[in-house]
């Protein structure tokens, strides 16, 4: 992320919540970000172009289009933000370029417009910033430096903005990727586990329609499952493998033609579901890989799912 983001001190290490540590001498100059691998591009919606594939784009997140009256919308169910968009006339097309951004797969500069746009800027930075922490970055350092402050912006987020649904899902997205690669067991001791769980279940009560929430949390219930076990995970954790299930369809039945949706499923069925369920992952691999991406997110989705067919995974 930006060497200069601080904004208010992230908004006073979220109103003095639980500080995360933040590791400044690792922030990642922007500039050493790799490119998006498949084609600058290849996704750049131009133009009229966003707008018109926008309910594609964002089918799997509800996230409106950022024209002024939808800002004006989002200004009035989140009143905090209100002192930080003081013209939403400007902001507009500044958010809309952030998009364009995220979904070309230019994921640095989404991140620098969306922190210059302000607080409403925080998702689609946040958003940016945890992909491609998640699939491009490779040195950890680095990558656990990105997903702390895209966590850190995201915690401010929700403070100012506690009834916008892509808010939590930015929380929980960035919590969830970073306790990953901080390693599953060490976050869940420090209770990082219900963090990401309590943040996606916002996102879904203020967005039932958000399949991404349940893309999350379908992940969350197989990771715990298989760092601790599916009895301490369901005594301590309340996770279940089908749970796992159950959300992993529910986004497909509002999303079935997103590879994130099917690559995603078929990583968490082989984590979990075990060798009676790898036919079933090798098929939504190869559901995956017939998907049409739409965007940088979706393809690095699709090549994963391509990547485990021509290894020659051993399904039965």
């Amino acid at each position: 992320m930006h060497l200069t983001f601080d904004w208010h001190g992230a908004l006073r290490r979220a109103r003095q919540g639980v500080k995360e540590p933040t590791d400044a001498g690792c922030t990642v100059p922007r500039l050493a970000w790799k490119r998006f691998p498949y084609g600058d591009r290849v996704y750049r919606y131009g133009g009229t172009a966003l707008h018109t594939n926008w309910c594609r784009l964002h089918r799997a997140d509800r996230e409106p289009y950022p024209t002024v009256d939808n800002l004006l919308e989002l200004l009035r169910a989140n009143p905090g933000l209100e002192p930080h968009a003081a013209n939403p006339t400007a902001l507009a097309p500044m958010l809309e370029e952030a998009w364009r951004s995220f979904h070309a797969g230019d994921f640095a500069d989404a991140v620098e417009r969306g922190l210059a746009v302000g607080p409403v800027g925080f998702v689609v930075a946040a958003r940016a910033a945890t992909v491609y922490a998640g699939h491009l970055e490779e040195d950890p350092t680095r990558r656990l430096a990105i997903l702390r402050e895209a966590l850190e912006s995201a915690a401010a987020l929700v403070q100012l903005a506690p009834n916008w649904a892509n808010a939590w899902y930015a929380h929980g997205a960035a919590l969830g990727r970073y306790s990953q690669h901080l390693s599953v067991v060490k976050a869940l001791s420090q209770g990082l586990g219900s963090k990401v769980r309590d943040s996606l279940h916002r996102a879904l009560q203020l967005e039932p329609g958000h399949a991404h929430a349940h893309v999350g949390l379908g992940v969350y219930n197989a990771e715990v499952i298989d760092k601790v076990g599916a009895m301490v995970g369901g005594l301590t954790y309340g996770v279940r493998k089908e749970a796992v299930v159950d959300h992993f369809e529910a986004a497909r039945a509002l999303h079935p033609q997103s590879p994130v949706v099917l690559a995603e499923y078929a990583q968490s069925a082989l984590m979990v579901l075990g060798g009676a369920q790898s036919g079933r992952a090798h098929a939504l691999c190869a559901d995956a890989a017939a998907c049409q991406p739409v965007d940088a997110l979706e393809r690095l989705h699709l090549e994963w799912a391509l990547g485990e067919l021509d290894a020659g995974a051993e399904y039965p």
